[in-house]
């Protein structure tokens, strides 16, 4: 029996056969892009490059895919080798800060850029080169119990005032809500070509569809 059987009785072996086809580059595995990766990779899709710089660090453990053994190590290296280990997925690692002199090298080949980098500086970076490139890009951020699925034209960069911050309130039940979310937005896009735009909050578990 194949991995991704049920995923194909759902989705139909033709669909599981398109999502292969797609290169995705995954910026940022923290708490969203981590958990987004290894949700796409379960569900097949197979070519995957995730590029972040940070290292696991203890308060990572509850929100993010990682394990005790992993802290200290580089947070790229480890999401591939834990893809390969779950599916047999073979994804990129690019242990490194995406900045404006490699953007272009690191982004070129992307059928989709997932943005979840954790600062403003990064994902400015992201959205003016998807933007002047037309790259479909789609962004995914968390706040205090709210979060928010936007592509590219109707995102805004946040103020740098909130960024990298490692102690603020979030819980992981609005992680991994996001991450279904963002998934599903991902999967319909490679599948159709349609582009929707969501708002997740916590406290009432509403899922909003924004206008295009």
């Amino acid at each position: 029996m194949k991995i991704n059987f049920h995923e194909s009785l759902y989705r139909t072996p033709a669909a599981m056969e398109k999502l292969r086809g797609h290169d995705i580059v995954i910026c940022g595995a923290g708490a969203l892009g981590a958990n987004i990766a290894e949700s796409l990779a379960r569900a097949g899709v197979e070519r995957l490059t995730i590029i972040d710089r940070d290292r696991v660090e203890q308060h990572n453990l509850s929100t993010q895919p990682f394990q005790t053994d992993d802290i200290g190590a580089l947070k790229a290296e480890v999401l591939t080798h834990t893809l390969y280990r779950a599916v047999g997925q073979e994804a990129k690692a690019v242990p490194k800060e995406l900045d404006q002199t490699n953007v272009h090298k690191l982004l070129k080949n992307a059928s989709l850029v997932l943005d979840c980098f954790d600062n403003s500086v990064s994902r400015r970076i992201v959205t003016r080169h998807c933007l002047e490139k037309r790259v479909p890009c789609l962004h995914a951020g968390l706040a205090d119990g709210f979060a928010e699925v936007l592509w590219n034209e109707h995102y805004r960069v946040p103020s740098p005032s909130q960024d990298d911050i490692c102690d603020y309130p979030l819980a992981r039940n609005l992680v991994t809500l996001t991450t279904s979310v963002a998934c599903e937005t991902i999967i319909k896009y490679l599948l159709s070509g349609s582009q929707e735009n969501w708002s997740v909050t916590l406290e009432d578990l509403k899922i909003t569809s924004l206008p295009m």
